[in-house]
């Protein structure tokens, strides 16, 4: 049986992750051959995974990255079972590291097979499975392009936000972030009329009418009313018409305008944990 010494152990847990004794006994296993308990660790893993593959991960860390030309960006949704480990700063750390690598792929399985430190993403998170002991998974994959792009991370990464502007000028890092942050807090259903989809219309006029006719309003009026009632809707849940949270005596697309005439929101993307 080959010695195993302290230094071996440390260097399989930085490498890895896995805890101290995980780590010695995999050595031991493998008889101080590294390469083998790396793999064994990565096995027990994926047993760990297996047996958790039906637990909620609804807690975790969501991240948001643009890149250095700062028109594409990237949220990456980082769960696992609790938020003692979301709140783990080497869990925040991966998070932020598998955000960065993601923002050279363009699709969540392509991001799941991109390399990281030698080894898949899904392998680290198989991986980490196995370290941690709760099930770890990428849950959202967003992406985001645009002239300029500007992101928000909330306190405590549970919320994150992309805004895309239509022209790159001075001040759009300010402004892209202040609409990040409106949409962080407001959750508006859709950039604008446009982007609302129909069934979401239909329901709410639905509502409306029903709340007219507990008011006692004639069923002829109901119509003309309801439409009235669904602009404030576009209104208080459209991104570009919502009062702007820190001048409410402009809407959000007047705001942007501050940078130019021309200058509009074209998309945005907003991840949230439940």
């Amino acid at each position: 049986m080959a010695k195993i010494t302290a230094a071996e152990v440390n260097k399989l847990r930085k490498t890895t992750g896995a805890g101290m004794m995980d780590c010695k006994k995999a050595l031991v296993e493998a008889d101080g051959d590294f390469d083998k308990a790396i793999e064994i660790l990565r096995k027990q893993g994926q047993k760990i995974a297996a047996k958790r593959a039906d637990r909620e991960s609804s807690e975790g860390a969501v991240i948001a990255k643009v890149n250095d030309a700062a028109d594409k960006g990237v949220i990456v949704s980082l769960n696992c079972e609790t938020d003692f480990v979301a709140k783990n700063d080497d869990f925040v750390q991966l998070a932020h590291e598998l955000a960065e690598l993601a923002l050279n792929t363009n699709s969540k399985d392509e991001f799941l097979a991109a390399d990281y430190k030698g080894m898949s993403v899904q392998e680290k998170l198989t991986e980490q499975t196995g370290v941690i002991g709760e099930k770890i998974e990428i849950g959202a994959f967003e992406t985001l392009s645009a002239a300029f792009v500007g992101s928000y991370i909330h306190a405590g990464n549970k919320i994150a936000v992309l805004t895309g502007l239509s022209k790159n000028a001075d001040g759009a890092e300010e402004v892209a972030k202040d609409v990040a942050m409106q949409a962080a807090a407001m959750n508006p259903v859709a950039l604008n009329e446009e982007g609302v989809d129909q069934s979401t219309i239909d329901s709410e006029i639905d509502i409306a009418k029903d709340q007219l006719r507990q008011e006692g309003k004639p069923e002829d009026m109901l119509d003309n009313i309801a439409k009235g009632k669904m602009k404030r809707f576009f209104k208080d849940n459209t991104l570009v018409n919502q009062d702007f949270i820190k001048d409410n005596k402009q809407s959000v697309a007047q705001y942007v305008q501050t940078l130019g005439k021309d200058v509009e929101v074209v998309g945005f993307k907003r991840v949230a944990l439940a």
